[in-house]
């Protein structure tokens, strides 16, 4: 049974990835910024350990034995950040990834997995299919610029100590990942506002009219979590040295489809959202992710299509098995 030791098990990606390792047959060792999990994993037969990665004394309390591989989805995001503070990235993704990588060395872990992010890739969007292997590059202004900045030298520095140390390197560079969580807001430039899948719903519960912005054919990447984590367990099972591998589906789903999808999954069949085209509106984004590396090297095929991912959406928000660790959606009003 491999050891596998998860930095940042208490955000959305890394609970998710958590609980499906540990029901793979992993010995998983959670590992988060929060002084308590309210005993959700204890219960799921995972040990917590709190550690904030910003300090490396705290990491005295792990486990330094048989750590065969270190999943590290730890770091502020701007999604999460209110106002702007540009120094947290720098401490827990730049610093906080060096002491992670210290970690590793200090329990001869065999490799690493770390996510990085889509933005690196954005001056490709709307060029065709994004390959894994590129020019890393930032976006210049916004919110995402010093966190895309930071996200890139972690990534740097995990190469370099591959190259030092021989520590085997999974980079995985993440779209938005599409996972229930309870909390339907995030923050864009620091100031919170709905996810806009997560208002789609909201609206198509509520059986209200929705609106098509734009193209309704410009198309996206859509991944579910469970298709990530398919792909973390096939980096850590691998016997390759690793390098960089795009997540996702590699087909794109039109906007008309990702609405109509929500309306058919969510909507009342007996009073659904009745859906209006409004092609004077601005366009959505557009981009997809070049899969051929993942499934080439990991063997990775995914799982959920669209409707398959919104109808394990819809079964794990209302069963809400994560309540014990991250509460109700009421919790976030």
């Amino acid at each position: 049974m491999k050891r596998i030791v998860l930095f940042g098990a208490t955000g959305t990606v890394g609970t998710y990835t958590a609980i499906e390792l540990k029901k793979q047959g992993y010995d998983i060792v959670a590992v988060g910024r929060r002084t308590s999990d309210n005993g959700f994993f204890k219960v799921k037969g995972i040990d917590y350990y709190p550690v904030d990665i910003t300090r490396p004394d705290t990491f005295s309390v792990l486990p330094m034995d048989d750590i065969y591989c270190v999943v590290h989805f730890a770091g502020i995001l701007p999604a999460a950040m209110k106002g702007y503070d540009p120094q947290a990235y720098i401490d827990t993704i730049m610093s906080g990834t060096l002491n992670v990588l210290n970690y590793c060395l200090s329990v001869k872990a065999e490799k690493i997995i770390f996510s990085q992010s889509r933005a690196d890739s954005n001056y490709l969007m709307d060029q065709g299919p994004i390959p894994s292997d590129i020019v890393k590059k930032f976006p210049l202004t916004g919110d995402h610029s010093v966190y895309s900045i930071c996200k890139n030298a972690a990534v740097d520095l995990i190469e370099h100590y591959y190259h030092q140390y021989n520590l085997k390197r999974f980079i995985l560079r993440f779209p938005t990942i599409y996972a229930y969580h309870p909390n339907p807001y995030f923050y864009v430039n620091g100031i919170r506002k709905w996810k806009a899948y997560r208002y789609l719903i909201d609206q198509a519960i509520k059986g209200k009219t929705i609106e098509i912005w734009g193209d309704p054919q410009r198309a996206k990447e859509i991944v579910y979590v469970k298709d990530a984590i398919q792909i973390v367990q096939r980096c850590i099972d691998s016997e390759l040295d690793g390098g960089v591998y795009n997540v996702g589906r590699g087909v794109p789903v039109t906007l008309e489809e990702q609405i109509l999808g929500i309306v058919e999954v969510f909507s009342d069949s007996k009073h659904p959202s009745q859906v209006i085209y409004k092609p004077e509106k601005p366009n959505a984004r557009e981009y997809v992710n070049d899969i051929s590396k993942t499934k080439n090297e990991l063997g990775y095929v995914p799982e959920y299509d669209y409707k398959a991912l919104l109808l394990d959406y819809k079964k794990e928000m209302e069963a809400e098995s994560f309540k014990k660790l991250w509460g109700s959606q009421i919790d976030y009003e």
